[in-house]
This record gives C-alpha cells, structure tokens and sequence, in this order.
C-alpha cells in the first residue's frame, strides 16, 4: 500500500503531543479513524438504501429478515435481539416498514400472545436491491487496499472486536 498523506486524526494527535507530550496516543489515533469510518460510510449507507425509501435502521429489519431464510418470518423479539433494540423502537421501525408495504405482521399460530414478522415479495425485491448498492458502496470505500490487506484488516478488526 502507498504512503497516504496525514489526516486530520494526525492533526488531533499531534496537538495533542504538543500540550501533553506524556501521553500515549497510538488508542486515540486508532479509535479517531475508527470513529471517523464509521461516521462516513453511515452517511454513505444512508444514501445507498435512501434510494430504495429506506434508512439504515429500516433496512437492518428487512435485511434480518432476509437473511434469516425462508419462510423470512421472526417474532418482533427476535429481531429486536438481533439488531439490540427496545421494544418501542422496533414497533416505530414495523410501523413505518409495514405501511410502506415490505413486511407485514400476522398472529403467531404458536402463541395467542405473540406475532411473526414476515418479509413481503415486494419487501424481498427491495432488501435485494438495496443490499447490493450497499455493498456497492462499502467495496467503493475499500479500493484503496487490496485483497491480503482487506482481508489483514478484516482479521485485525475482528481480534480487536472481540477483545472489547
């Protein structure tokens, strides 16, 4: 990989050495540009699934639901697990996704209690469309590293993840 230019995380670091030449700041360098990604390729999903009438957040549901295979069906308290949400914030995301027509909610046959949220073939040709643009996106934003680096990257990120 080329040499690329100082960031503004270097900008930051070296104030920082400037004023407190005691401190260690190789975390703060890491997490910055971890921050930094994060924020931007959140903008650049937005965009992405934007064109498909979803948000991130939307497309986190229908995308659950599609991977979750066939029959596409989950109880709202699965998919509020997986995606860590509360109760409330999962029934606004239903709300919205259920009137825009990609998933609809029925009783579950198992438990008078309790629903099943299921994908709708509209919702499937969505969640499909948009999670190619996605990755559309997400491999734009990886082109400046190659194969093995991506892929050290990847395992880097991973070691660190579950060290947190």
């Amino acid at each position: 990989m080329s040499e690329v230019s100082k960031d503004a995380v270097d900008a930051i670091i070296d104030q920082w050495a400037a004023v407190r030449p005691d401190l260690e700041t190789a975390p703060m360098a890491l997490f910055g540009r971890i921050f930094r990604i994060d924020r931007a390729m959140g903008d650049a999903m937005e965009r992405a699934y934007a064109r498909y009438g979803l948000t991130r957040g939307e497309f986190d549901v229908v995308g659950t639901l599609r991977r979750s295979g066939e029959p596409y069906t989950l109880s709202p308290r699965q998919l509020s697990a997986t995606l860590m949400l509360t109760s409330g914030g999962m029934t606004g995301r239903l709300d919205k996704l259920e009137k825009a027509g990609l998933l609809c909610r029925r009783p579950d046959p198992h438990d008078r209690r309790g629903l099943q949220v299921t994908i709708t073939d509209r919702g499937l040709a969505v969640v499909d469309e948009a999670v190619a643009a996605g990755l559309e996106v997400q491999r734009a934003a990886l082109s400046g590293l190659d194969e093995e680096e991506a892929a050290v990257l990847t395992g880097l990120l991973r070691k660190l993840l579950a060290g947190i």
